[in-house]
């Protein structure tokens, strides 16, 4: 008999798995290409992705939407890259995920519905301020990832833009969400402990 609790009882991931898992895939793609090139490094990135998204799904048996998102992503322009032998493709998607991400979050705030507690997938819990406020400030740096990613890919080397990808974007990215925890503590709601009676 599996040890494995049903999937409706199964805690959601740790965040420090959920980092490893997300970016182990950035990891592989950065020295496949180191060692191989940008194709060999696509196909590559694109097998660790779907390690990665199984490797979810078994210890959660579910994949949270962002991963879901790029995963899906990585597939359809990593299938695209290699079928064409056209790098652009893959070099592409990070700028069409990070204005799909910040697209939608400037929907939700213009109507009115707050998208980005489905991104944090239960991880904070804030006031509806805090909420939009965070919202606007993570819209605004995909936008701005987005335009960083057109920068790097079209004016320089296909080696360059990947040690940005991985070593440039992450450290980006987790400077910019400890600059949110300010915020966070700010308008952060407590969420009362659930005991037994």
């Amino acid at each position: 008999m599996s040890d494995l609790p049903p999937a409706a009882q199964r805690p959601p991931l740790a965040p420090a798995m959920r980092l490893v898992l997300e970016l182990g895939p950035l990891v592989v793609f950065f020295f496949a290409n180191q060692r191989a090139g940008i194709f060999t490094a696509t196909l590559s990135f694109m097998a660790a992705m779907v390690a990665s998204m199984l490797t979810m799904w078994i210890m959660a048996r579910r994949v949270p939407l962002m991963p879901l998102i790029s995963g899906a992503m990585v597939m359809i322009f990593g299938g695209l890259t290699l079928y064409f032998n056209d790098d652009a493709f893959i070099k592409l998607k990070p700028t069409i995920v990070n204005l799909l991400f910040s697209g939608a979050l400037f929907a939700g705030l213009a109507l009115r519905r707050n998208l980005l507690p489905i991104v944090f997938d239960g991880m904070l819990s804030l006031s509806e301020q805090g909420w939009r406020q965070l919202t606007w400030r993570w819209a605004l740096f995909f936008l701005v990832l987005a335009g960083l990613n057109e920068v790097v890919w079209r004016f320089f080397a296909t080696d360059i833009w990947v040690a940005f990808k991985v070593w440039g974007v992450m450290p980006l990215t987790f400077i910019f969400a400890l600059g949110q925890l300010p915020l966070i503590s700010r308008t952060g709601i407590a969420v009362p402990d659930e005991k037994p009676d």
